[in-house]
């Protein structure tokens, strides 16, 4: 396996052996998408957990890496494997109101609300400890890190195996979100490009109009004077 591309547990082994029992992975998805919502995953491991060691599936990597086929195909082995996941979202209109950075850490916190909801393992965080690893190069989660330290790795999807199970979750369960609106929103091929600026996508919204799962705010300049980078 070459490290440029599959991931490790490196830097959870080394958060490990400064005292921390719990890494809780972090990743977000939909962040440059122009309708749907932004999802922001989480995946638990557990120090105590013996299979947190031997039993990652082998090809597991940063969600981007994958085939929509192999993450699909991948899902419940990760989530078999990790000690906890969730996965929280903001809404366009939040994303239109708030702005993308607050629209984050509301994900952000709802994932880790629902992570959290047995007692027994916020009782267990607050005796032993815990870690968030979150990727990017910025820490945008602010109060919404319910107390838990925050570690930022730019490229920690790709490099951390908590991080790559976060964002294969998230990724999944956000384009099965924007599988099913497609169904309601049938015009703009939701279920092709799951959201992201694809040629097809601004024509129809030329043609159509936008919805109201597309985040308006975004798509001023591009229905104003067409400049748009395309993204497949």
């Amino acid at each position: 396996m070459s490290s440029k591309t599959f991931p490790s547990l490196n830097l959870e082994r080394e958060l490990w052996a400064q005292g921390a029992r719990f890494i809780i992975g972090m990743d977000e998805v939909g962040r440059g998408a122009i309708a749907g919502p932004v999802a922001v995953g989480v995946a638990l491991l557990d120090s105590q957990d013996q299979r947190v060691e031997t039993a990652w599936p082998s090809n597991l990597k940063d969600s981007k890496l994958l085939s929509e086929k192999a993450r699909n195909e991948i899902l419940a082995p990760v989530q078999t494997w990790v000690s906890g996941f969730a996965v929280g979202m903001a809404t366009a209109n939040e994303i239109d109101t708030k702005g993308i950075v607050q629209a984050l850490a509301l994900s952000a916190g709802r994932a880790l609300d629902s992570l959290l909801q047995d007692a027994s393992l916020r009782q267990a965080i607050a005796r032993d400890g815990a870690i968030i690893i979150l990727d990017g190069s910025h820490n945008w989660l602010g109060a919404k890190a319910s107390g838990i330290p925050v570690i930022v790795r730019t490229k920690a999807d790709r490099d951390c195996v908590s991080v790559a199970a976060a964002s294969v979750i998230s990724k999944v369960e956000r384009d099965n979100l924007m599988i099913g609106l497609a169904s309601s929103f049938g015009e703009y091929g939701f279920d092709g490009h799951k959201g992201y600026a694809s040629e097809a996508h601004i024509q129809a919204i030329r043609t159509t109009g936008p919805s109201s799962e597309h985040r308006h705010t975004w798509l001023t300049k591009i229905l104003g004077d067409g400049q748009l980078s395309f993204e497949e």
